[in-house]
């Protein structure tokens, strides 16, 4: 298993940060579904446990043509749809990747929390054990000076430039320097992302690739969600609601899928 710990800066609130992460996820869910691939939304509910109360949503990603050539020759058909299962209590999120074919042999997990008027100074935000503590490597993610990586230039090209982007309605950015030193609001996510590819001969490779490709994509979405500022600004949580209930419509007309469960369900 590889562990990494990536802290993402971000030039707003946590209430702001709450609202955009969903926003974000719900249009580039539908920016990248289409003709029977992208993503599959299965449930989109409220849960509790012991612990913690918020929002639990279970997708499908279905990611054959989005895969590189070398993993597709190594999957059989079908094999390469994904199961997201994950647990939205914020501050605290909770994601688990699965696939069917590999079972116990494969997972994403990744554990997040986010931190109002911090900049990514916190040695053990997510309260991590003394073990997991020693395993792991702390990444810091700039969204205006990290350079774009391959896999951000060839599959997920950027629409905006973080370094150039002003908001007209909060008033913020472009983000350029030290901008994460002196921003005003600002929070930071903490992802913890557990990697386990149990596969004789690619292993190391594996959990290695898969984990520079959440790096890239939390690079790119993060740098999408300051640029889109001027979309999700000032909404609530009652209209992002909304917004998820015509999101799954759509992707399930989108992949010529039938809508599992009515909007009524969709919003429980």
């Amino acid at each position: 298993m590889l562990i990494k710990e990536f802290r993402i800066t971000n030039n707003c609130s946590n209430a702001e940060y709450q609202v955009a992460q969903l926003y974000n996820v719900a249009e580039m869910s539908k920016a990248e579904s289409g003709g029977g691939e992208g993503v599959e939304i299965l449930k989109n509910e409220p849960y509790e446990d012991e612990f913690r109360k918020g929002q639990y949503t279970h997708k499908i990603y279905h990611l054959e043509s989005k895969l590189p050539s070398w993993i597709r020759a190594l999957m059989p058909a079908g094999a390469t749809k994904c199961q997201e299962r994950a647990w939205n209590a914020f501050p605290w999120c909770k994601t688990v990747i699965t696939n069917d074919y590999m079972k116990e042999s494969f997972s994403v997990t990744v554990e997040s929390f986010h931190v109002d008027g911090d900049r990514g100074q916190l040695d053990n935000a997510l309260n991590l054990p003394q073990d997991i503590l020693k395993q792991r490597e702390v990444i810091k993610i700039d969204v205006a000076n990290d350079p774009k990586s391959y896999y951000l230039q060839t599959f997920n090209p950027l629409k905006e430039d973080v370094t150039t982007f002003r908001s007209e309605k909060a008033l913020r950015g472009p983000l350029q320097g030290d901008w994460s030193k002196t921003c005003d609001p600002v929070m930071t996510c903490y992802k913890l992302v557990s990697i386990e590819f149990k596969w004789y001969g690619l292993q190391t490779k594996m959990e290695s690739y898969m984990q520079s490709v959440e790096r890239d994509l939390f690079t790119k979405f993060h740098r999408e969600l300051f640029c889109s500022m001027d979309g999700w600004y000032g909404l609530t949580m009652e209209s992002i609601r909304e917004m998820e209930i015509k999101t799954k419509e759509e992707l399930a007309a989108k992949m010529a899928l039938p809508a599992t469960g009515s909007a009524t369900e969709a919003a429980k």
